[in-house]
């Protein structure tokens, strides 16, 4: 039986009615389309709540439907509707066809039912629960146990949402709401990306103007100067008032970063970056690469493999500058052998109002007069010189070497040993954090029971915070060695061919120099070493050294 209502003519009624995406099956497509109960639908719900108010002759005031909202939060255009209109005063009667049909967070039901709805003044009826807060009735006392459980079955819903969603992930399947720029939805399954030819020519374009040596800054003004269209225009995405600004509708360096690392390119899947924080809430939190869902050969590439490590070789090089506008060939190369600290760019004007650039030690320059480091100054073009003129007696000597099946043996026992020296490394380095962790610890203790004075606490406290921030620092430097490490995949026959080009082109480009170069280190006595990114190239040196 239905609630009774006694004095019909007193009540205003609001009929509300909702229906979340979790309530819905998907079609072959992933569409959703048909509902998994058909008693819940909204034609259903509206039909019971107006027979209801037909026989107990209750007046109506409005039908309010959230038709695909989910009942975790009550961030919902009709029920704020309707909020709107209780507070107005045009509403001081509410009837759903079941509590969850109001709301699944128990923590916010219960504040409507037994905070905000009694201080307006408006009565709450729920049908198939029986629940009237106009009356005085024990099934009311139960509403809160009931709120639980609708919150319960919300979490399970959730928690088999995201198991579906990262088994299609797993599969390589793509579930977002729009395909990647360059990639259209299939029409006959819409969880396989196939290129899109309308501007699948301006991705391929971006990538070639990153491999010729332009900044993300630089090919934004390309982009942006020839009004090739933003993806958000392409694909003619709305933008909240919040977004919209002097700079709508043009490219970003941010974004043309993000797209130039995206393995999507290669004919990855790549998916789950961010996640909600949990299912009663909308904000999402950026998950760590290592945590990514990355499936290759998944679709169609548009861009060579070895096109996209350059590029983000030549990215990286790029990371750690500042803004700037001296460009010279070894940028974002050339460290500081005593601190280890990448060598700003000076320009000084010589005689004959000639401007030339040096190198400086940027330890050097922010902390002078505590003489932490030297200044290092040298000219830019007497290194580049120099590093030119070594990495090509390098590559002479490869190729020189006859036994390649040896020097292969030997690259392969270097690059063992050198993986070996980081797992000794890390090892090392954990347990010093995990001492001083501990070191903290028991001094905190120690000022707890009044062992250790204050100003003494203070003073062992930062210098064991001070250790740790450095161990911590030294080991995300490691962890930043083992992803570039993984993110190259060159075989002998391609360093070959690098080390030809180098030998036979009659320009050094910087695509070649950082694809063969990790770093080079500048010593205050003026020496340079060059540090190659392949073991190969590091045994021919070792060898030419030797000679």
């Amino acid at each position: 039986m239905y609630p009774k209502i006694s004095d019909p003519q007193e009540w205003n009624v609001a009929l509300y009615a909702r229906l979340s995406k979790e309530d819905r099956k998907e079609d072959k497509n992933g569409n959703a389309k048909v509902t998994l109960d058909n008693s819940e639908s909204i034609a259903n719900q509206l039909s019971m709540l107006n027979n209801y108010a037909r026989q107990e002759r209750l007046r109506v005031v409005g039908e309010y439907i959230d038709d695909g909202f989910s009942g975790g939060n009550y961030q919902r255009p009709a029920f704020e509707r309707m909020i709107t209109d209780i507070e107005a005063g045009k509403v001081n009667l509410v009837v759903t066809k079941d509590m969850s049909r109001l709301g699944r967070d128990y923590i916010d039901t219960g504040h409507y039912m037994e905070r905000y709805f009694p201080e307006m003044g408006v009565r709450y009826i729920s049908l198939l629960d029986g629940i009237d807060t106009g009356l005085d009735s024990s099934i009311n006392d139960i509403t809160p146990f009931k709120a639980i459980l609708n919150d319960l079955y919300a979490k399970d819903i959730s928690k088999k949402i995201k198991a579906t969603k990262h088994t299609k992930q797993e599969k390589g399947l793509f579930i977002g709401w729009k395909a990647p720029y360059g990639y259209i939805q299939s029409k006959e399954n819409r969880n396989i990306l196939e290129i899109d030819p309308e501007v699948a020519d301006n991705v391929r374009y971006m990538f070639d103007l990153a491999v010729q040596g332009k900044s993300v800054r630089e090919i934004a003004v390309i982009f942006n100067e020839a009004k090739i269209p933003t993806p958000a225009t392409q694909k003619k995405i709305k933008l909240s008032e919040e977004l919209k600004g002097p700079y709508r509708g043009l490219w970003s360096t941010e974004r043309i970063s993000h797209m130039l690392q995206n393995e999507v390119y290669i004919g990855n899947m790549v998916q789950r970056r961010m996640k909600k924080v949990n299912y009663k809430s909308k904000k999402c939190v950026r998950l760590p690469k290592k945590d990514w869902q990355i499936v290759e050969g998944t679709h169609e590439a548009l861009v060579e493999r070895e096109t996209f490590k350059m590029v983000g070789l030549l990215i990286k090089s790029r990371d750690k500058l500042r803004k700037r506008t001296h460009e010279y060939l070894l940028k974002g190369l050339v460290y500081c052998y005593e601190c280890d600290k990448q060598l700003a760019v000076i320009m000084r004007v010589l005689a004959g109002d000639r401007e030339t650039l040096y190198f400086v030690c940027r330890t050097y320059q922010r902390f002078t007069k505590a003489e932490v480091c030297t200044c290092h100054c040298v000219r830019v073009e007497t290194v580049t010189e120099a590093i030119l003129g070594k990495v090509k007696e390098i590559c002479r000597r490869y190729i020189t070497l006859l036994d390649m099946d040896e020097l292969t043996k030997q690259a392969t026992q270097a690059i063992h040993e050198h993986q070996k020296r980081q797992t000794d490394n890390r090892a090392t380095l954990k347990a010093n954090y995990k001492a001083v962790k501990s070191k903290i610890d028991r001094v905190y203790l120690d000022r707890l029971d009044g062992m250790v004075a204050e100003e003494d606490y203070q003073r062992i406290y930062k210098r064991l915070k001070s250790e740790e921030a450095d161990l911590q620092s030294k080991l995300a430097k490691l962890d930043d060695l083992d992803e570039s490490d993984n993110d190259i995949r060159f075989g002998r026959k391609e360093v070959e061919a690098m080390v030809r080009r180098y030998l036979e082109d009659e320009e050094i480009g910087r695509d070649l120099l950082v694809s063969m170069i990790e770093k080079i280190t500048l010593s205050e006595s003026k020496e340079v070493t060059v540090h190659f990114r392949f073991a190969e190239l590091e045994i021919a040196q070792s060898i030419n050294e030797s000679l």
